[in-house]
């Protein structure tokens, strides 16, 4: 296999697809290899396809016809990897129409027409992607000629299905750090000051025997001993009792987590559970009041209590106030993702644009978590009452506003690095069901469980973003490649639905962490507005122009969220900006960092100059003689 270098890979072919039916990585993740320094260790091109390392081609079909939906038919060969569908023209001025397509990112594969159809193009396959977007090629009708590709595609898109690992399992590319060491849970307990005298650290939940899928360590009050937290677990939903998510590192109000209470339709009581939410109200001293934060609307929570489930009662918690957020369920979030994309894709109608989006919802559900953990911000940040927020189970709304909240709060968590200890915590170790919410590798694409649950957040990431443009070390570059990267199957991070699946499937010895890939060649995502501190501040001296980083507020209206545009519709090259606007950041980032030198050098030779001058003795005048 010849090894290219990164100059050489830059110039190839692979790197063109840059129109509208381009590979949603091409900005980004498509290009890992071709950019990045490491790259040329890993990577390897096989023809006219670029592959990674442990990608290996599967099949091949000829004379096949891609439809982009924007720049019309395009003949070339169709191939298949473990990794990726890659589709490259014959005519060289068809290359705009270059694809390449992690096959997680697949969601079903249909058959068009039969030996039968008539018309041009009208036997072949589409591909529903989980990006937005639909692939459709069409292939020559004589010898079942689609056949062999769309058997393989099935077999290689949806690997669990067919008793095949992942690709992240076969993927193997070195990094010159270890990503899966970014979050360690006791460093940042201990980074928010824990233990103390009010929380200590448990790890009661080592084997996974109290609950399932909550992480192996635990901070939870200190006057909390073993027994009571057994008794804790039995009457919370899956055993998910509330434990710390964050401190406040001066009034010590805290944000709690965990799953609704076992109450159902006969009002059952829990004397532990009671004495343990008073346990946390205890450990804030500035404040004698807890707020319930119930992500549910009021009605959804009454229903659950037919099912064993419910809320808690005011007159049996004391002086705790429960307070509905009003978001919806995993199943209205999917239907308005559903809505939005075909108001996004293939063509977008100018007549009903405003009105599809308000009709999608998706904005509207979009402000409703964001005013929400801006509720639990106030409660904290102002009023030093500590809150307990939680859904049902507690693994999809619950962990949208907390680790929201995290972010208004704490600006570490707004440093690149931090951001993915954040996720790692309270999405990752904390159990976010990633595995049955993105169906990675399963063929059932219209499984209940799936809902864009962990995409909505990052939406309101980004919306943040837009409200706090230098409050954040990363722009929306690093949004965009972890969502990608969500569904692309290519790193061990978001496969499995627990921590504890994590450890059983040794994911963290035999796949590779996104962090290892992202912060090998962070200079792609940092902000030239960013005004706080690096992440990276173990190499990276302190700015003198950094800013004291603030609680941020954002307006939680419909007048200021909008639709992420690059993200929904970046398939479509009339919604796609113009400018290369992640080259001219990039340029930014590397212009401030020269002038921060400069001004840095500037500085100290001002201030050598001004020691050498006093050191110097002052000159004695000569007495003048008359």
């Amino acid at each position: 296999m010849d090894k290219h270098n990164s100059s050489e890979l830059l110039n190839s072919d692979f790197s063109l697809s840059k129109n509208a039916s381009s590979d949603s990585l091409d900005s980004d993740s498509k290009s890992s290899s071709l950019n990045s320094k490491h790259g040329q260790d890993s990577s390897h091109v096989l023809g006219d396809i670029q592959l990674l390392d442990g990608e290996k081609v599967m099949g091949v079909a000829r004379d096949v016809t891609y439809l982009c939906p924007y720049s019309g038919p395009s003949r070339g060969v169709l191939k298949v990897t473990n990794y990726q569908l890659h589709f490259r023209p014959t005519e060289a001025t068809s290359l705009q129409t270059t694809l390449s397509v992690p096959l997680g990112v697949v969601s079903r594969i249909e058959k068009v027409g039969g030996a039968s159809s008539k018309g041009e193009n009208s036997y072949g396959i589409e591909v529903f992607c989980k990006d937005m977007r639909n692939l459709r090629f069409a292939h020559k009708q004589e010898n079942h000629s689609r056949r062999g590709i769309f058997e393989k595609l099935q077999q290689l898109a949806f690997p669990l299905s067919h008793r095949l690992p992942l690709f992240a399992f076969s993927y193997s590319e070195s990094f010159p750090e270890d990503g899966w060491h970014v979050y360690e849970p006791i460093t940042e307990l201990r980074r928010m000051g824990v233990n103390n005298d009010m929380w200590r650290i448990t790890r009661i939940n080592d084997k996974y025997e109290i609950c399932d899928s909550y992480p192996s360590v635990w901070a939870v009050p200190a006057a909390a001993n073993d027994d009571l937290l057994r008794s804790v677990a039995a009457f919370r939903s899956r055993g998910r009792i509330p434990v710390l998510a964050w401190i406040h590192p001066s009034s010590q109000a805290t944000i709690t987590r965990c799953s609704q209470p076992l109450v159902g339709v006969s009002g059952k009581r829990s004397r532990e559970d009671e004495r343990y939410i008073q346990l946390i109200m205890d450990a804030n001293a500035q404040a004698h009041k807890l707020f319930i934060m119930d992500a549910r609307p009021s009605a959804n929570a009454i229903a659950n209590k037919a099912k064993g489930g419910g809320y808690e009662s005011e007159d049996a918690y004391q002086n705790a106030e429960l307070v509905f957020l009003d978001i919806h369920n995993i199943h209205v979030m999917r239907e308005s993702l559903r809505k939005l994309k075909e108001l996004c894709f293939p063509q977008i109608d100018q007549t009903r644009w405003f009105s599809g989006i308000e009709a999608s919802c998706w904005l509207k559900h979009i402000k409703c978590i964001l005013a929400g953990a801006v509720r639990i911000v106030d409660k904290v940040e102002n009023h030093k009452t500590s809150v307990l927020v939680h859904c049902s189970d507690g693994w999809d709304r619950t962990a949208q506003l907390t680790a929201l909240a995290m972010l208004m709060l704490d600006p570490y968590y707004r440093t690149l690095r931090g951001f993915e200890v954040l996720i790692e915590k309270e999405w990752l170790s904390f159990g976010h069901k990633f595995q049955l919410r993105i169906g990675h590798g399963d063929e059932r694409h219209s499984d209940a469980d799936r809902s864009p649950v962990f995409v909505q957040w990052v939406d309101c990431v980004w919306q943040l973003q837009q409200q706090f443009p230098t409050a954040f070390e990363f722009t929306e570059r690093l949004l965009i490649t972890i969502v990608d990267h969500l569904y692309s199957c290519r790193f061990g991070t978001f496969l499995f639905n627990t921590e504890r699946e994590r450890v059983k499937e040794e994911v963290k010895s035999k796949t590779v962490s996104l962090w290892s890939y992202i912060n090998s060649r962070q200079d792609l995502y940092l902000n030239p507005l960013y005004w706080g501190p690096s992440s990276f501040g173990a190499t990276t001296p302190p700015s003198p122009y950094s800013r004291p980083q603030i609680v941020l507020v954002p307006v939680a209206s419909l007048r200021i969220i909008k639709l992420w545009k690059a993200l929904y519709c970046r398939w479509n090259p009339t919604m796609r900006q113009q400018d290369p606007i992640f080259q001219r950041t990039r340029e930014l980032v590397a212009l401030r960092a020269q002038l921060e030198a400069a001004a840095a050098a500037a500085a100290g030779e001002h201030a050598a100059r001004h020691h050498r001058l006093a050191l110097t003795p002052p000159r004695v005048a000569s007495p003048h003689h008359v």
